[in-house]
């Protein structure tokens, strides 16, 4: 059984006692056991009202519908917020697991009104793309985090939120429309510190390797524009441990390594900047606050 059959199969056990829903909601215009029929459910009660107001006055667009959570149990975006919305008022809980990621990093530093915010966008659109909205059509990531250390230097942390997603071979330079997908970015690799080396550039037009493309020209260009008063940026990959579909698949003919993160890695012209970690994993600092409890007790029911 691959990990996305066993969650869908989690998820629909949990229906009646954990969700107090029956599911049956509508996806592809059929009705699923798998989809809420309440959305808002989907979302820890105990962020649930404060994310929801998040999304709407930020112009966020909920995945797959647009202007509330989607009943959809296996949405990486709502897994996403689950995990991390607790901290967005916590700096002391952000500052640990920063420090858990690199030692150097002193504390954590709000970036809009909090020490996390959802499906971030730069200031300035990406390269050539046409449009600018968090959560929707143009390149975003669906957390980041900003740190700083001892001198006050800052850093961005992009976070990608990966759930039961995985990828076939399909080759993603040209889009539905015709349009040459390398036209868009082709610009970035004439830079002396362009951070993709440009042997590999034509072979990241596969999933999951051209939104970590994108991904990383973001990071990039929002510290060259010292965005939130950073001057740096690394790029957290969270994947659960189990879904071996994701982490194992080099899904580029032209890459090269035993998994997605050391593939990914021979992309990169400072490879230190990437990092693929478990959910459990990034949360671990999240245990030495006694007031946690409700939270880790809700996501190893449901996810881990």
């Amino acid at each position: 059984m691959n990990y996305k059959t066993s969650q869908k199969n989690r998820a629909i056990s949990l229906l009646s006692k954990f969700f107090k829903d029956p599911g049956g909601g509508i996806f592809d215009k059929l009705p699923r056991p798998f989809i809420l029929l309440d959305p808002v459910l989907n979302l820890w009660e105990g962020i649930r009202s404060d994310a929801i107001n998040y999304f709407s006055r930020n112009k966020i667009s909920w995945w797959d519908s647009g202007t509330k959570p989607t009943g959809h149990l296996l949405s990486s975006q709502v897994a996403c917020v689950n995990h991390l919305y607790y901290l967005r008022q916590r700096e002391d809980i952000t500052s640990r697991i920063l420090r858990s990621l690199n030692p150097n990093f002193k504390k954590a530093v709000v970036i809009d009104d909090g020490f996390v915010e959802f499906e971030m966008v730069g200031k300035e659109r990406l390269g050539k793309e046409k449009q600018q909205t968090r959560g929707a059509n143009c390149t975003s990531v669906d957390a980041m985090m900003l740190a700083e250390d001892d001198y006050g230097k800052r850093t961005l942390v992009l976070i990608e939120w990966k759930y039961i997603e995985s990828y076939s071979v399909e080759d993603k330079s040209v889009g539905s429309s015709g349009k040459v997908r390398l036209d868009a970015y082709k610009d970035f690799l004439s830079a002396k510190d362009c951070p993709i080396n440009p042997t590999f550039f034509n072979d990241c037009f596969y999933e999951p390797f051209y939104q970590l493309m994108r991904q990383t020209f973001l990071g990039w260009t929002m510290a060259k524009r010292k965005e939130f008063g950073a001057e740096d940026w690394i790029h957290i990959h969270v994947i659960p441990g189990d879904n071996l579909e994701l982490r194992n698949a080099v899904t580029s003919p032209g890459l090269t390594g035993k998994n997605l993160e050391e593939a990914w890695r021979k992309v990169l012209v400072e490879p230190n900047r990437y990092l693929c970690i478990t959910p459990e994993d990034f949360l671990l600092p999240i245990y030495s606050c006694r007031d946690r409890k409700s939270l880790t007790d809700y996501l190893k029911i449901r996810y881990w």
